[in-house]
């Protein structure tokens, strides 16, 4: 269990992949030493044979008497080979058939293997254990002396080599040892250090209710990925503190709003079981009443699915468009009401030559405009409403402007609220359920767009909505 700890996970990654370097550099460092070791006594048997094989091919005098022997008589005189050799290192003189003639006295009764040089390769080396010697590396060298032929072998104990590479291994042993318990120790101690912050923000996290989103990790200080974290954990709660700001609020705007067409129908209704079956009048204004409020109240259901609906935005389907299409549509339907009141739809759509073509969603783009058309067309009495279009580049712009009442300048920011009401719109002879401009505000930003309001210069009110054309998109 404890290895699904991620504290475990990466003290035990980090543990293995040091102690994994280090025993490596371990190997490596064993085996270069030893070559380093076998190199030297190489050189050292190399150096005494060379010495050797230049006296006898020179044909030297060794002798301590002053008559020159033949070489291979003083070679083989007892003790002339003692000057090569030393506590480690020994002399064999062998004839070419391989029988010794003469060796170092330190050998005592111990003797060479025979050789194994010819005159194709006349140079050879061999490790060989001999029972009084131990481990000896031998070189072997076939010499040309005037009429014969010898072998000169020497060789050097490698015990002292041995015991130095395996003094080095036990100090190496020891050094491994010792790192690893700080590996082990060094990686637990990090991984710990890494983990710590985690675990506070998961205390933290585990702290946080709906009731308490206003609460903050502030580890702003932090300049590592986990101070981003913290700071990206701290922005999600303040969206969601903010959400839920807007849900709580509403919930309660809705609840309000809700609560007038109910009284109203749940009134007439009452009226109509007391009196509906006596008096006529009181029938027919009741249920006049109740088809009222109904017709709003669906419509304000409607209104907060639609708005639910363009809030979401990760499932509408969107396809390439022609807002000039879109929004002539949306003219042609508000027509009749703008025909109603007397008002005139004057649409101007995209200059010739230009394609105010983006990607969205029909019926949502239609509706926002419509939405805009239908508010221009309730809040004014005389005059006319302009639509245009105009593209850019990269953005497509739409705007709405009205001959009407106007809005005040402290209202324009909170136009677009759900359920907001200016004072003009509170009055009951203006239907409407407070949603539609959160409705125009919401599909656009689920198109990637914007919407704001202005006042007009002359009076009334100019709505403008810019989207992304398919320019900018690709």
């Amino acid at each position: 269990m404890k290895f699904r700890s991620l504290r475990w996970r990466i003290a035990s990654f980090y543990a293995i992949l040091l102690l994994g370097v280090i025993a490596v550099v371990a190997v490596v460092l064993t085996v270069e030493l030893r070559q380093i070791l076998y190199d030297e006594a190489r050189a050292k048997v190399d150096r005494v044979g060379d010495d050797i094989s230049q006296v006898v091919r020179g044909n030297s005098n060794l002798s301590a008497i002053g008559d020159a022997l033949p070489i291979e008589e003083e070679l083989t005189t007892t003790g002339s080979l003692d000057h090569w050799s030393g506590p480690t290192t020994f002399v064999e003189i062998d004839t070419a058939a391989g029988y010794p003639e003469g060796k170092s006295t330190n050998m005592g009764g111990a003797t060479f293997a025979p050789a194994s040089v010819t005159l194709k390769a006349p140079l050879h080396y061999r490790v060989e254990d001999r029972p009084s010697l131990g481990d000896v590396l031998v070189r072997e060298e076939l010499v040309h002396p005037p009429g014969v032929q010898l072998i000169v072998q020497v060789g050097e104990s490698l015990a002292i080599y041995e015991e130095t590479l395996h003094r080095i291994q036990l100090l190496l042993a020891l050094v491994v040892v010792l790192a690893a318990i700080v590996v082990v120790g060094a990686s637990f101690a990090v991984a710990s250090s890494a983990i710590e912050p985690i675990n506070r923000l998961i205390a933290a996290m585990k702290e946080i209710r709906a009731e308490r989103l206003s609460r903050r990790l502030g580890w702003s200080s932090r300049g590592d990925e986990i101070g981003s974290l913290a700071d990206s954990f701290d922005a999600m709660l303040e969206r969601l503190e903010a959400a839920f700001a807007r849900e709580r609020q509403f919930i309660s705007d809705a609840s309000h709003e809700l609560k007038t067409p109910l009284t109203v129908i749940n009134a007439n209704a009452q009226m109509l079981g007391r009196w509906g079956d006596r008096d006529p009048q009181i029938l027919s204004d009741s249920l006049h009443a109740i088809e009222e409020e109904s017709a709003s109240l669906a419509a304000m259901v409607n209104g907060m699915l639609l708005l639910a609906k363009a809030e979401s935005g990760d499932d509408i389907p969107r396809e390439p468009l022609s807002l000039d299409g879109v929004v002539a549509e949306a003219v042609r339907i508000s027509g009749p009401r703008a025909l109603e009141k007397n008002l005139k739809l004057d649409f101007q759509p995209a200059a010739a030559g230009t394609a105010a073509l983006v990607l969205g969603n029909a019926n949502l783009l239609r509706q926002l405009f419509t939405n805009l058309i239908d508010n221009a067309i309730k809040f004014t009495e005389t005059g006319s409403i302009e639509i245009a279009v105009t593209a850019g580049s990269a953005t497509a712009t739409v705007s709405v402007s009205d001959t009407g009442v106007g809005i005040d300048e402290a209202a324009l920011d909170r136009v677009f609220d759900r359920f907001y009401r200016t004072d003009i719109s509170r009055n009951r002879a203006i239907p409407g359920t407070g949603l539609g401009l959160a409705i125009v505000r919401s599909i656009a930003r689920v198109h990637d767009g914007s919407v704001w309001a202005a006042r007009r210069t002359g009076g009334g009110t100019v709505f403008r909505v810019t989207l992304p054309t398919l320019t900018s998109l690709s």
